[in-house]
Order: C-alpha cells, then sequence, then structure tokens
C-alpha cells in the first residue's frame, strides 16, 4: 500500500532517510525518475542517501507504475516518491490507491523554463503558473495534497497555499 507520494525534487535525502521513512513506518521506498534509474551515479548517490533498514527501488516510471499496480504491492508499506508535479499528475492517473500527495521541496534546483522565476509559495516551494496548472489537476482528483517539509510542520493544504 502507498502510505505518502511525494513530490521532493531532491528524492532521497537526510529528511526522507532519518524523519519521513521513520514516520511512515515504511519497508519500502520506491523512486520513480527516469533520469536517476538509467544513471548509475544518480542511482548509487540515492542508495547511499537511503536508509539501511528499508529496501529501496529506483526505477523509471513506467516500471514504477507497474510494480505499484501489482497486488503484491497492497502487502507493503511504500513511500514512493517523484522530482515533478508532472510525475505525480501521471501517478495519480496512472495508479490507484494513492490517498495522499505531500509537496515537501519543489523548485529551487528544478531545470528553468526559459529565463522566467518560479515564484515563490512557501519556503522550499518555488513554482511557474504552468506548474500551478498541473498542480490544480492533481487537486481536482479529491486525493488529499499538502505542503510540509518534514513530519514535524503542520501540514498545510496545498489548495491555500496555490489560490
Amino acid at each position: 500500500m502507498i502510505k505518502l507520494l511525494r513530490l521532493d525534487e531532491r528524492l532521497i535525502h537526510g529528511q526522507i532517510a532519518i524523519k519521513w521513512s521513520r514516520h511512515l513506518s515504511v519497508n519500502r521506498i520506491l523512486v520513480l525518475n527516469d533520469e536517476a534509474a538509467n544513471n548509475d551515479l544518480i542511482k548509487k548517490s540515492l542508495m547511499m542517501a537511503a536508509p539501511s533498514d528499508v529496501k529501496v527501488a529506483i526505477t523509471t516510471m513506467e516500471e514504477g507504475i507497474n510494480l505499484l499496480n501489482d497486488s503484491r504491492a497492497e502487502s507493503l508499506s511504500i513511500l514512493v516518491l517523484v522530482k515533478t508535479p508532472q510525475d505525480v499528475l501521471k501517478l495519480m492517473k496512472s495508479v490507484n490507491g494513492i490517498k495522499v500527495v505531500n509537496i515537501g521541496n519543489y523548485g529551487r534546483v528544478a531545470p528553468r523554463q526559459g529565463s522566467d522565476a518560479r515564484k515563490l509559495y512557501r519556503n522550499n516551494l518555488y513554482l511557474y503558473d504552468s506548474e500551478v496548472e498541473i498542480i490544480r489537476q492533481i487537486l481536482n482528483t479529491g486525493v488529499e495534497c499538502n505542503y510540509q517539509t518534514t513530519p514535524e510542520d503542520k501540514p498545510d493544504p496545498v489548495n491555500k497555499i496555490i489560490q
């Protein structure tokens, strides 16, 4: 079962390894990112940052969708990590059972679109208008969507952030 789908452009890092994985009591972390899945250096770096007591898989988006749609995934406790709002939307359309979307860190280091700067919405959330539109589509699915960098922070409903 998917415990949480998190948008975090850093994918696996200290907050994930130490705070989120323990807070959610997950036994699996699934990173869905084509670039990471196809780059051994990125893969190794992410694996080094991962908690030692949790199984980690770094797959392409399509492989990850297949894994999450496999009935055997229901018996697992999974934290899913993606890097872009587009990835979140694709998962929402392709995988059943996503109950919560968490936005943690996005927009500081994500690739730029032209020369425009992203707008600051929260300390670690920067978005272009086109990305806000994608997040609105995510919100339209009816799934709970919040901004929360660490489990200790109070979840902030994304619909109030991007009004």
